[in-house]
C-alpha cells in the first residue's frame, strides 16, 4: 500500500518529537507497521482502514514517548499530549497579552524607558516560567492521583482528525549557510572596524564607530558568541537540520552575542563617543532610541530561540 498523507502526518507528529539519530528508523519501522496492519484488513475500505489503524495505535504524542531515550516519568503519556497542546497554547495568547498589559500600564504611568523594559523582560522571563512551573505542578498532581482505567480513556479521545499538516522540514540548506554568511560577516565588521577606524572626523582623525572601551570587556562575549553560532551553522549544515544539542548549544551562544549589545546600548556605551560628538554636534540621542535597540535585540534573540526550538518539533 502507498503512502498516504494521513498515515504521514501521523508518522511525522511522532518522530518530530524523538531524538535526530532515530527518526528515520523509527519512521520505517511505522510506516511498514501500519501499511501492514491496513492491508491485513482485507474487507475494509483503505481509506476506512487506515483511520481505524490510527485510532487504535493511540495519540502520537503519547505513542512518541515509547521511542524516546527519556521517559517521560513526571507526566505520564495519558496525560502528556495534553499538557504539551495547553503549554503552548497558553504561551502563545496568554503570555503575550499579559506582557502587552503590563507595558502599557507602566506606559500610562509615565514610567521610564528603563522601568518599561525591565517590565518587559520580567514579563516575558518572570510570567513565562510561572506558566509553566504551575502548569507542570497540576498535571504532576493529576497524574498521582490518575488510575489506569482513567488514564487510558485521555488517549482514547484522541482522534486521527487532530493530526496536523506534515512541515516542511528544516535540511539546513540556504537558510543555514546565510545564517553562517551572516554571522562570519558581523565578526568580520567588528574587528575590521576596530583595526581599520574608517570614520574621519573634520580635523583628520580617523576613530572607530563603536567605542573602543568595549575592547577591555564586553565585546569579547558577543566575539566569541558570533564564532560559536558560526561553528553551530556549520555542524547544522552537516546534520541536515537542527538537533536538540545544537539548538541549545545555539541559545547559549545567542545569548552570549544578545546579552552585551543589551547591556552596552541600555548604558549607552556601544558607540565611540568621539564619533557620537562629531556626528551629533549639539543635538543629544534621546534615551529611548537606546532602549528601544535593546529591546528590539532582545526580542531578536528571544523569537530566534523560539523559532529554533519550533524547527526541532519538526
Amino acid at each position: 500500500m502507498s503512502e498516504t498523507t494521513l498515515t504521514e502526518r501521523y508518522v511525522s507528529e511522532i518522530v518530530r518529537r524523538i531524538p535526530a539519530n532515530q527518526r528515520q528508523d523509527v519512521a520505517d519501522e511505522l510506516r511498514t507497521t501500519i501499511a501492514d496492519t491496513i492491508d491485513a484488513r482485507e474487507e475494509t475500505d483503505p481509506e476506512q482502514a487506515e483511520r481505524e489503524v490510527l485510532t487504535e495505535m493511540g495519540d502520537p504524542i503519547s505513542l512518541s514517548a515509547q521511542f524516546a531515550d527519556r521517559p517521560q516519568m513526571l507526566i505520564g503519556p495519558a496525560l502528556y499530549a495534553t499538557y504539551i497542546r495547553l503549554i503552548t497554547i497558553l504561551l502563545c495568547t496568554v503570555l503575550p497579552v499579559f506582557t502587552v498589559v503590563m507595558v502599557a500600564i507602566d506606559v500610562l504611568d509615565g514610567a521610564g524607558a528603563g522601568a518599561i523594559l525591565g517590565t518587559a523582560l520580567w514579563a516575558i522571563v518572570g510570567a513565562g516560567a510561572q506558566i509553566i512551573a504551575w502548569t507542570t505542578l497540576i498535571f504532576a498532581l493529576l497524574e498521582r492521583h490518575r488510575r489506569g482505567a482513567q488514564r487510558s480513556s485521555r488517549v482514547e479521545d484522541w482522534s486521527v482528525d487532530d493530526l496536523a499538516e506534515v512541515p516542511e522540514r528544516d535540511t539546513g540548506g540556504t537558510g543555514a549557510w546565510a545564517a553562517l554568511a551572516g554571522h562570519i560577516v558581523f565578526f568580520a565588521l567588528i574587528v575590521w572596524q576596530h583595526l581599520a577606524r574608517p570614520f574621519r572626523t573634520e580635523a583628520g582623525e580617523q576613530i572607530a564607530i563603536l567605542d573602543p572601551a568595549l575592547w577591555s570587556g564586553w565585546i569579547w562575549p558577543a566575539l566569541i558568541g558570533l564564532l560559536g553560532a558560526a561553528v553551530v551553522q556549520v555542524l547544522r549544515i552537516a546534520a541536515r537540520g537542527w538537533t536538540r544539542r545544537l539548538v541549545i548549544t545555539y541559545v547559549v551562544v545567542d545569548v552570549l552575542i544578545a546579552v552585551p549589545f543589551i547591556w552596552v546600548l541600555y548604558q549607552q556605551i556601544l558607540f565611540n563617543p568621539a564619533l557620537l560628538a562629531e556626528v551629533n554636534q549639539d543635538w543629544t540621542t534621546p534615551d529611548e532610541v537606546y532602549t528601544g535597540g535593546a529591546v528590539i535585540v532582545a526580542i531578536a534573540a528571544l523569537s530566534g530561540t523560539v523559532s529554533r526550538f519550533w524547527q526541532l518539533r519538526r
